[in-house]
């Protein structure tokens, strides 16, 4: 049996109270499911890992936790859930499928790892998020370098978050909270959503 990462056992205890026994019962079913899976730490919450791809992932966020597969669509099909994950917003361990169901997803998961197959890839690609004119202003103020600094080193995702998130304000003075928020938080090198992550 694969060993356990110690950073997943830390995730699990600074996890909100109610989530803890959700993902102590998910990482028992991987392990006792696919015993050769490895545990890591990826995009700030664990991943188990086998044959050297991504099998499966949990989170936990403040009121719910989330669990999903790499090949989620050719294993439990599209989504259909709000939220993270393949089976919506998990905020009890009876609120998941019975064990031998979530087994044998990860068996089906580990036959596409061992197939090496491969996500598909989105046929359109989105071009990059043009930035508005005032936060393009803004960033280009001597004051604002090293929030400028982050904002280029972003990926166009990243990018895509803060700018999506501007442009949805629906009066003007929420826009230049949202431009002040923007700019505070790539000072301290944060995406949009870290206090998900």
């Amino acid at each position: 049996m694969a060993e356990r990462n110690p950073r997943v056992d830390a995730y699990i205890e600074k996890s909100a109270p109610f989530a803890q026994p959700i993902l102590r019962h998910l990482r028992t079913i991987v392990h006792a499911a696919c015993p050769q899976v490895e545990e890591s730490i990826k995009w700030n919450c664990p991943h188990f890992v086998y044959r050297g791809a991504i099998l499966c992932s949990m989170a936990a966020f403040k009121h719910h936790c989330a669990f999903g597969f790499r090949l989620h669509d050719q294993i439990v099909g599209k989504s259909r859930h709000d939220g993270m994950g393949d089976f919506g917003r998990i905020v009890s361990v009876e609120g998941l499928p019975p064990k031998h169901t979530l087994a044998a997803y990860i068996k089906k998961a580990m036959a596409l790892n061992e197939a090496g197959t491969k996500r598909p890839r989105s046929q359109a690609r989105k071009p990059p998020p043009k930035t508005p004119a005032d936060l393009d202003a803004l960033l280009a103020q001597r004051k604002h370098a090293s929030a400028r600094k982050i904002w280029e080193a972003f990926t166009d995702a990243m990018r895509r978050e803060y700018v999506d998130w501007i442009r949805e304000a629906k009066t003007d003075a929420t826009r230049q909270k949202r431009l002040a928020t923007t700019l505070e938080w790539l000072a301290e090198g944060k995406q949009r959503n870290w206090k998900y992550m």
